[in-house]
């Protein structure tokens, strides 16, 4: 059983023969999917992120020739990852020889929004290793660069293996690291039950910081047991296909961050909004806020965005205000919020999740991207790494997010700009991120 209210974010057709390849790797020639090694971390060029294909399917079709570079980086204090490195290259040289096989490729051809040329024209897609850098001089460094297109897809794969990596040799797994996992899942489970909230909607976004491929997979398959009719979706698009569940995302933090260097500065977001609007035509209408804070998405998401996106989503900063915010955004603009969807995706764990899903009741629809605490919760910290674009088009660019610990960028000059521009006073201290507030001012947590 689906979460029915949110079916406006997904939806199927019936696939059709695609025959017009718009873009084929110059250097690699077509051929079929390469059978896959079971014992590889990444099995399938599916096991990532449903935003990933939507933001590829956009830059195919307008951005066919940019460029982007893309850096790790590992916010966990104390984690050196270099005695892992030749583990994870190997893996990451297994993942690179994946292609989609002709049942994949239906299945995505039976997704509504995925037009048939963008498609066809992964037929003959495939990933090129020489993109991938890996260094271990003073700390693990892995660097990605090349055509936009073509390197898309490494982000949440290589954040799954360094992960996977990680952890089995860290915390191998064993009969008792399942047990005290299943116990704090199934516990979750039953705060979901008792909460005595019907409209609480769970998607689980935990591909890029899993503890490995199989425990997310009985992460997923012990949440559609115990708490079916809760269960919103998946963002991993194999999972969702294993388990008939709607793949999940729209748009990531790369996608508006590409704008700094394709339009003029203060516009970026307007234009980035505007390219998603043309290309997916009234799907997939959830707009990422928080890439230069949420006082200038309000300022760009004009009447006309706020009319045509089915929402937004919170990924960093206060949620509580947020969501506040958001409602008098839309009230302001003669909209009824009760139409529309705030989605929070934050470091949420479930305490907070069904917390913010009791304050904003009746009052917004809601939906809640769960990730590392589904996936990644056994008893031991999880790791906090990131793979972001910090250049595009030879060009810097940036994420200047509303919860400090979250910036991402290359160049100081280019960050101190951006800041300007946006009036985004610089950090005199970095501070924790705050639990929810009530009105008035208490702790909701």
């Amino acid at each position: 059983m689906i979460a029915a209210h949110l079916l406006p974010f997904w939806g199927y057709k019936t696939a059709g023969q695609c025959l017009c390849p718009l873009f084929v790797c110059p250097d690699l020639a077509p051929t079929n999917a390469v059978p896959k090694d079971l014992s590889m971390i990444i099995a399938s060029l599916l096991d990532t992120d449903l935003y990933k294909f939507t933001m590829q399917q956009v830059v195919f079709h307008h951005f066919p020739a940019a460029t982007a570079e893309y850096t790790f980086q590992c916010r966990s204090q104390g984690i050196d990852l270099r005695p892992y490195a030749d583990e994870i290259s190997a893996e990451i040289d297994h993942f690179c020889r994946l292609a989609l096989s002709e049942d994949e490729l239906m299945f995505l051809g039976g997704i509504r929004y995925l037009h048939p040329s963008y498609v066809d024209s992964l037929r003959r897609f495939r990933l090129d290793r020489a993109n991938v850098q890996i260094t271990t001089d003073g700390a693990f460094g892995l660097r990605i660069s090349g055509n936009w297109y073509q390197t898309i897809l490494f982000e949440v794969p290589l954040l799954a293996i360094i992960n996977e990596v990680y952890f089995r040799n860290m915390h191998p797994w064993s009969e008792k690291l399942e047990a005290e996992g299943l116990r704090r899942l199934r516990e979750k489970c039953r705060q979901v039950r008792d909460a005595n909230l019907p409209e609480f909607s769970l998607v689980e976004f935990g591909t890029r910081r899993r503890y490995g491929a199989a425990w997310q997979t009985q992460a997923l398959d012990t949440l559609m047991l115990e708490v079916p009719g809760f269960m919103g979706g998946t963002s991993n698009v194999g999972q969702a296909r294993r388990l008939s569940l709607p793949p999940f995302g729209t748009m990531a933090h790369e996608f508006l961050q590409a704008f700094q260097a394709f339009a003029p500065l203060p516009d970026f977001q307007k234009q980035a909004f505007e390219t998603w609007m043309q290309e997916y035509r009234g799907d997939l209408g959830i707009a990422l806020s928080d890439i230069v804070g949420m006082n200038a998405f309000f300022r760009d998401f004009d009447r006309l965005f706020s009319k045509a996106y089915d929402g937004a989503r919170h990924d960093s900063g206060d949620p509580v205000e947020w969501g506040e915010r958001l409602i008098a955004h839309y009230q302001a603009f003669g909209i009824d919020p009760r139409a529309k969807f705030a989605v929070f995706s934050d470091g949420l764990d479930m305490p907070r999740a069904l917390a913010l899903s009791r304050h904003f009741a009746g009052r917004i629809r809601t939906s809640f991207g769960v990730g590392t605490n589904l996936t990644n919760d056994l008893g031991f910290p999880a790791l906090n790494i990131v793979l972001k674009m910090t250049r595009c088009c030879g060009q810097p660019v940036a994420k200047l997010s509303d919860s400090e610990g979250k910036l991402m960028a290359s160049d100081p000059v280019f960050t101190s700009y951006l800041r300007q521009t946006f009036q985004i006073p610089a950090p005199i201290a970095s501070a924790a991120p705050s639990a929810p507030k009530k009105p008035g001012g208490k702790a909701a947590l």
